[in-house]
């Protein structure tokens, strides 16, 4: 009798803990739930804040390798507080030795400038150059064409530093169709092959302008995350570059992102503004959940000074991209690709401000910041 008696006591007791415990972290959470925020400018200090797509200014395709060195895009680089960006060095249709030429000023900003600059290989950099204070530069492509048909290149590709990879561009490719190709005959065997091949490498898989059936054929086909770099919602401006609300579900399904762009393509006519970045951003948010949701500006870090010689340069790159059959509908030699009101290099920290006057908490804004592709970054990387 004793004995069952003192069973009794243990089980009641034990089961007082656990309601204690219980209560315990309801309160918790409440506490957290009820905290102020600690501000926008706290939560962008603390953040891995990652941009997609963008660059110090300078060109990797600079005929001058002094391009960058030395100049204001060194200091716009440090004062911007991001902590890594997806730096091209491929692009639409470039080979090999055109790629090469790009990685290899990329490798003289990185030695010349070790204070301000770390490369990227794994995701422990991305922490070590949020440590420092120093940009990280993520080498990525904006197509596969270097590689030609043969999926071994790959190999190479990596060894040289490539961590993210667009499949194609805008056109028809040998591994998948792009967005503005006339027939969409979505991702081919060999696409299928690369990708499997990417992700045994550690590349993570980027389907930024692809094909709907591209789209498609990759999500079937990759066996972990996968990530549009720099795009916008369908649903928000139905636009070529834009992608559906079912991709951008089923991207964040898999434990992808989708980086919202600062591009003119996030509206129908006219120069984006932050109020049409921030209707992207929130649409994605509502479909793919705040883990599924990030930045890829598709621009420059620095300032953009909008003088005579750029109008000049950008009509002469919108007549070229034209010519070469690239570009997409609605560039527009007047429409700039940069949002003015964000055109600075704390844009990133403006636009947190922006999303915290809207209500968004810090943990959301953070994560949109940078948090959600450094996850994706740690689970598809090597090493």
């Amino acid at each position: 009798m004793l004995g069952a008696v003192r069973v009794k006591v243990t089980i009641d007791r034990r089961r007082v803990l656990q309601i204690g415990l219980a209560a315990l972290a309801a309160c918790a959470a409440r506490r957290r739930a009820d905290a102020p925020h600690t501000g926008p400018a706290t939560a962008y200090r603390r953040a891995l804040v990652i941009d997609a797509l963008s660059g110090p200014d300078g060109d990797p395709h600079e005929s001058n390798p002094d391009a960058l060195l030395w100049n204001q895009g060194v200091a716009d680089a440090v004062a911007s507080g991001i902590t890594a960006v997806n730096l091209t060095i491929a692009a639409v249709d470039d080979d090999w030795a055109t790629m090469e030429k790009a990685a290899a000023w990329a490798d003289r900003e990185l030695a010349a400038r070790p204070d301000a600059f770390l490369r990227v290989l794994t995701a422990a950099d991305l922490h070590a150059a949020k440590a420092s204070g120093r940009l990280g530069l993520i080498y990525g492509t904006e197509s596969l064409a270097m590689i030609g048909e043969d999926v071994d290149k790959l190999d190479a590709v990596h060894a040289r530093g490539v961590r993210i990879a667009q499949l194609t561009y805008n056109l028809a490719g040998k591994l998948g169709t792009g967005c503005l190709a006339p027939e969409d005959r979505g991702l081919t065997e060999l696409g299928r092959a690369a990708i499997a091949r990417m992700e045994r490498l550690g590349i993570t898989v980027d389907l930024a302008h692809a094909s709907p059936k591209t789209v498609d054929g990759a999500l079937a086909a990759a066996t972990g995350p996968v990530v549009f770099s720099h795009t916008g919602c369908a649903a928000v401006n139905p636009h070529p570059r834009n992608v559906s609300d079912a991709a951008l579900r089923a991207c964040a399904d898999r434990g992808g992102v989708a980086g919202i762009y600062f591009m003119p393509f996030l509206r129908a006519a006219g120069q984006p503004t932050p109020d049409d970045v921030i209707r992207h951003l929130e649409h994605a948010i509502e479909v793919a959940g705040e883990d599924g949701v990030g930045i890829g500006t598709d621009g420059a870090i620095s300032t953009v000074v909008v003088d005579d010689q750029f109008r000049e340069n950008f009509r002469k790159f919108v007549q070229g991209r034209k010519a070469k059959g690239v570009a997409a509908p609605g560039e527009d030699e007047n429409v700039f690709m940069f949002v003015p009101e964000l055109n600075t290099p704390r844009k990133l920290e403006t636009l947190a401000e922006r999303l915290s006057a809207r209500g968004h908490r810090d943990a959301r804004i953070e994560k949109i910041l940078g948090g959600n592709f450094a996850r994706v970054f740690g689970d598809t990387w090597r090493g």
